[in-house]
C-alpha cells in the first residue's frame, strides 16, 4: 500500500514539476528577449543623438585639414619681419594651435581616422621644418614659395586625410 501511495503521489508532483520547469524556461527566455528589444531601442536612441556630434566632428576635422593645407596656410600666416625662422615657428605654432582646438574631437571620430589625421598634421610641420632648415632658402619669402613648389610637386600632406575622412562618413551615414 505504501508504493501504492508513493506512485500516486509521484503522479501528481512529476506533471506539475515538469509545467514548472516549462512556465520557467517561457519566462526566462521571455524575459531575455524583452531585454534585448530594450537594450536595441536603447542603442538606436543613442545612435540617433550621437550621430549628428559625429557628423560635426568629422566637420570640424575636415576643417582643420583644410586650414593646415600648406597653400592655404601660407596665405593666411604672413611673416612680420621676413625671418625665416620666425616664420617656419609661427607656421608651426599656428598648426598646433588649430589641432590643440580640435583636439576633443577624437571621441567622435574611430582611432584610425584620428591617426591619420595627426599623420597629416606631422607630415604638414615635417615639410615645414625640413625646407626651413634649408640653407640655401634665406627668408621667410623663400620659405613660403620652396613650401608651395614642394607640395605643388609633391601633393598636399593632409589629401589622404581628408579621403579617408570622406570615406569614413560615407560609411557611417
Amino acid at each position: 500500500m505504501d508504493l501504492e501511495r508513493i506512485i500516486e503521489l509521484l503522479s501528481y508532483t512529476i506533471p506539475s514539476i515538469v509545467t514548472g520547469f516549462v512556465a520557467y524556461y517561457f519566462f526566462v527566455n521571455h524575459t531575455k528577449n524583452e531585454e534585448r528589444k530594450l537594450k536595441l531601442s536603447v542603442l538606436k536612441e543613442n545612435q540617433k543623438q550621437s550621430l549628428p556630434l559625429r557628423l560635426q566632428a568629422y566637420e570640424r576635422m575636415t576643417l582643420f585639414l583644410e586650414r593646415i593645407n600648406p597653400s592655404k596656410l601660407l596665405l593666411r600666416v604672413t611673416s612680420v619681419n621676413n625671418d625665416k625662422a620666425a616664420y617656419a615657428q609661427s607656421l608651426i605654432n599656428t598648426i598646433d594651435q588649430e589641432f590643440e582646438h580640435n583636439l576633443t574631437q577624437q571621441i567622435y571620430i574611430s582611432n584610425e581616422c584620428w591617426s591619420i589625421v595627426i599623420a597629416a598634421k606631422n607630415a604638414t610641420v615635417h615639410l615645414i621644418k625640413k625646407t626651413a632648415a634649408d640653407s640655401s632658402i634665406e627668408s621667410a619669402e623663400n620659405l613660403r614659395e620652396e613650401v608651395l613648389k614642394q607640395v605643388l610637386n609633391n601633393g598636399f600632406p593632409s589629401t589622404t586625410a581628408l579621403s579617408y575622412i570622406k570615406n569614413e562618413v560615407k560609411s557611417i551615414i
